[in-house]
């Protein structure tokens, strides 16, 4: 499946469109994350355990729009975007969400 940020896709013609897909995911902070990041906030630098539940939450959400996508039978998605909101205290929700398409060779 070919998942791109464009609404266009050169060499290709959109020959249908199947309509909006999404996926996303509610992750929660864990304790032990919080504070080594809040030790990170005194010598500064990258805080890696919160890069890795963002790429993890990331890739999740993007299986779960191309699994939506599937099921209508669409073999490209486009116009791909990404939102996140908090959900409580410690959780956030990534969304990612996008045009289920289905593309053929000019």
């Amino acid at each position: 499946m070919l998942i791109v940020t464009t609404d266009t896709v050169p060499g290709k013609r959109i020959v249908k469109t199947l309509g909006l897909v999404r996926g996303n995911t509610v992750r929660a902070r864990h304790l032990g994350h919080d504070v080594i990041a809040s030790l990170r906030n005194i010598v500064g630098g990258e805080i890696g355990e919160y890069a890795k539940l963002v790429a993890e939450s990331r890739e999740q959400s993007i299986d779960r729009m191309e699994a939506e996508a599937q099921a209508l039978g669409a073999n490209a998605i486009i116009c791909v975007r990404f939102g996140t909101s908090v959900m409580a205290q410690s959780a956030a929700e990534l969304l990612a969400y996008g045009t289920a398409v289905i593309i053929e060779d000019e």
